[in-house]
C-alpha cells in the first residue's frame, strides 16, 4: 500500500484543522449556511434526508487494517442512528416501544468510498481529526471537481494484469487534489483505471476511463476513453486515444478537462456532465482536445509529464508485502489438503468456487468477503464487522483489504494454506456467503431511506429479492448475473449497467420501479459495456420480486447449452431480445390487477 509522506500527513491534518475552524465559525453564526455549505461539501459532508452524511475517500479502494479499525470506531462512537431514528419515529411507536433501532455501521459505495449516514455535524470536526490520524479524509468526495479515483480491486495481484494501475492512480490523486483548474468544473468528474485484460473497474462508464496496454513495440501506454456516465443520459465513453504513452497521461487529462471547462454547460446541471459535451460536439471535441494537448506538450513543455524516477518512487509503495516465512512458498500438499477440506465441508467447496480467485503468485489467492446477507443492506458493514475484517486482514492478508465497486471487500494476499481457516472465521462472522457474482450479490444505493434525492427506496426491494433467493442450489443454477438497484435516476446503484436493473421512480407521489434488462459494465462475463433497456411499465414495490422471478423463470425455460455449460442470463437476453421477458413481466402486472 502507498505510504503517506510527512507532507501528505501534514496536508491532511491541516485540512482537518481548517474544517474545525469552519465548523466553529458556522456554529457561532460567523459563517452563514450558504457560505458553510460549499466548505462542508469540499470535505465530504452532505445533509441528506434525515441527517448529515459523511463520504470518506478510499483512493483506488485500498484500506489498511488500522484504517478499518478507525472506520469501526467512527461507526461505533460517532454514528448516532438510535437518536435519529427515535426522533423520526411516530409518537405511537415511541409509546409502544416498537421503534426498530439500527446498528452502528458504515456503507461501501460503488465508487469504493465509505459513507456514514448518522453523524451529527456537531461531531464532524472530531471525526475528521480521527480519520486524519490514519491518513484518511473526505477531500474531493463531493463537489464539481475530480473525485476519488477508482481502480480494479485486483490491481497488482491479478494474473491477467499487464501493469499495476495503482501507482498511476496515486500520482493522479496527488496531482488533482485541490488543483485550482479542477476544483470548479461544470459538474463532478470521475476517473477509473485498470491494467488488466478484463475490465473490472467499469472504465467505459466513467468521465475518463484509462486502460493500460502495450503497443506492438512493447511500450506501456493508455487507451483513453472520455464521456462515459450514467444518470439521466447513460452514455458509454468515446475512445479518444487507442494508445497514449504512459508518461503523458496527466498532460492529456489536463487537455480533456480544459476543453470541458471551456465549453461545458454551466446553465443546466442536468446537461453539465462531460458526456453531454462529448456527445453533442463529437469529432470537434476530440480535435479540440488534441490541439490543447499539442499546445501543452509543445508550447508549455509538457509540465505534467511523469518522470520515470517519480513512477519508480511511487511504485515502490506497491511492491508485494513481506510475508511470514511459513507462507513464502506454496505448500506441496495444498491441492490435496483443499480437496479433503472441501469434501468435509460442501459450503467451503462452494466458497472456493465463488469467492476465491487466482493470484499472480501461485501460492496466493484473492478472496472476496461478501457483505450481502439478509437483514443487512448491500454494502453495509457494522462496527463489529469492520473490526473483525481488520483482524482478518492482519491475520490472513498482510494487513490490506480492498473495497470493490460491487460493495464487497477483497483480501488480496491470502495464502492457499490459510483458505480454510479464513473461511471458518468469515463464516462465523456472516461474511462467507458463497454468492459472489450470483443474483444476491446485488448492488444497491441507500435509496429513499436516507437520500434526499431518491424517488423510492432501494433497501426493502433488495431485501425482498434476497429473501426470495436464499437457496444456493437455485442461485448456482441461475448462474452469474448482475442485479443493480438505484433509488433515482442519478444511478448511484448503477442500474444502467445491470443485467437486470431496477430504478425507483416517482408517480403521483408514490414509489414505483422500472426494470431494465441487458446492461453491462464491461466485465468478462458481461461483454461490451452498454446500458439496459426498459421492459415495460413501472411496477409497484410488492410486484418487483414477482417480476424478477418471472424474468428468471423465462430465462431458465429458454436458455441453451453452450459447450459444457449453460448459457448465461446476459447471453440469453442478447440472443433472443427483450420480448419474451416483457411478456413475462407484464403477466405479473395483469395477474395482480385481476387478483385485485
Amino acid at each position: 500500500m502507498y505510504q503517506y509522506t510527512e507532507f501528505d500527513r501534514a496536508f491532511v491534518r491541516s485540512r482537518a484543522a481548517q474544517f474545525r475552524d469552519q465548523i466553529e465559525r458556522w456554529q457561532t453564526g460567523k459563517l452563514s449556511e450558504d457560505d458553510f455549505r460549499p466548505l462542508r461539501l469540499q470535505n465530504g459532508w452532505y445533509v441528506q434526508r434525515h441527517a448529515p452524511m459523511l463520504r470518506v475517500a478510499v483512493p483506488y479502494g485500498e484500506l489498511s487494517s488500522s484504517q478499518l479499525r478507525v472506520l469501526a470506531r467512527v461507526a461505533r462512537e460517532y454514528d448516532e442512528p438510535e437518536a435519529q431514528v427515535y426522533r423520526l419515529a411516530s409518537d405511537a411507536q415511541r409509546k409502544l416501544g416498537t421503534v426498530r433501532l439500527p446498528t452502528h455501521y458504515a456503507h461501501f459505495t460503488t465508487r469504493t468510498n465509505v459513507q456514514f449516514n448518522w453523524i451529527p455535524l456537531s461531531k464532524a470536526a472530531d471525526v475528521m481529526d480521527l480519520l486524519a490520524s490514519v491518513d484518511m479524509h473526505g477531500i474531493q468526495t463531493s463537489g464539481n471537481c475530480i473525485r476519488n479515483i477508482s481502480c480494479d480491486e485486483r490491481a497488482g495481484v491479478a494474473p491477467d494484469e499487464l501493469a499495476d494501475p495503482r501507482p498511476f492512480a496515486e500520482i493522479m490523486r496527488q496531482w488533482t487534489t485541490l488543483h485550482p483548474e479542477f476544483a470548479f468544473l461544470p459538474r463532478k468528474f470521475k476517473i477509473a483505471i485498470t491494467g488488466a485484460t478484463e475490465d473490472r473497474a467499469a472504465t467505459d462508464w466513467h468521465d475518463v476511463g484509462l486502460h493500460l496496454q502495450r503497443n506492438d513495440a512493447g511500450e506501456l501506454g493508455f487507451r483513453v476513453s472520455v464521456g462515459g456516465g450514467m444518470g439521466r443520459t447513460p452514455v458509454i465513453g468515446t475512445v479518444l486515444r487507442e494508445f497514449l504513452p504512459w508518461n503523458h497521461i496527466m498532460n492529456y487529462i489536463e487537455a480533456v478537462v480544459r476543453v470541458y471547462n471551456r465549453y461545458g454547460r454551466r446553465d443546466n446541471k442536468y446537461k453539465a456532465r462531460i458526456k453531454i459535451l462529448v456527445k453533442a460536439e463529437g469529432q470537434r471535441y476530440v480535435d479540440e482536445v488534441e490541439e490543447e494537448f499539442r499546445q501543452i506538450v509543445e508550447h508549455d513543455g509538457g509540465p505534467h509529464t511523469i518522470p520515470q524516477a517519480e513512477l519508480d518512487r511511487v511504485s515502490a509503495s506497491f511492491l508485494p508485502p513481506k510475508l511470514p516465512a511459513r507462507l513464502t512458498h506454496a505448500s506441496r500438499d495444498a491441492p490435496d489438503t483443499l480437496k479433503e477440506q472441501a469434501a468435509q465441508h460442501p459450503l467451503f467447496e462452494r466458497w472456493l468456487q465463488r469467492n476465491v480467485a487466482l493470484h499472480k503468485d501461485p501460492s496466493m489467492r484473492i478472496v472476496t468477503l461478501s457483505f450481502k446477507r439478509l437483514l443487512q443492506a448491500p454494502g453495509d458493514a457494522s462496527a463489529d464487522q469492520l473490526e473483525l475484517v481488520a483482524e482478518l486482514t492482519d491475520r490472513f492478508s498482510a494487513g490490506e483489504a480492498r473495497v470493490t465497486h460491487t460493495q464487497n471487500l477483497v483480501l488480496p494476499w491470502v495464502h492457499v494454506d490459510d483458505l480454510c481457516a479464513l473461511w471458518e472465521a468469515a463464516r462465523d462472522a456472516g461474511l462467507a456467503s458463497a454468492n459472489v457474482h450470483l443474483l444476491t450479490d446485488m448492488i444497491a444505493c441507500p435509496g429513499g431511506d436516507f437520500c434526499a434525492l431518491a424517488n423510492a427506496r432501494s433497501i426493502p426491494v433488495a431485501e425482498a429479492i434476497a429473501e426470495r433467493y436464499q437457496d444456493l442450489d437455485e442461485l448456482n443454477d441461475i448462474g452469474e448475473i448482475d442485479l443493480h438497484i438505484s433509488g433515482c435516476i442519478n444511478s448511484c446503484g448503477h442500474h444502467h449497467s445491470g443485467h437486470i436493473g431496477i430504478l425507483g421512480v416517482d408517480k403521483d407521489g408514490k414509489e414505483w420501479y422500472q426494470v431494465t434488462l441487458g446492461g453491462s459494465d464491461g466485465s468478462a462475463a458481461s461483454g461490451t459495456a452498454q446500458p439496459g433497456k426498459v421492459i415495460g411499465p413501472s411496477f409497484s414495490a410488492p410486484e418487483v420480486p414477482g417480476v424478477i422471478e418471472a424474468v428468471l423463470s423465462t430465462y431458465l425455460a429458454i436458455r441453451q447449452t453452450v459447450g459444457a455449460r449453460q448459457e448465461l442470463f446476459i447471453e440469453t437476453v442478447r440472443r433472443v431480445g427483450l420480448d419474451p421477458f416483457k411478456v413475462a413481466a407484464n403477466d405479473v402486472r395483469a395477474n395482480g390487477e385481476r387478483a385485485a
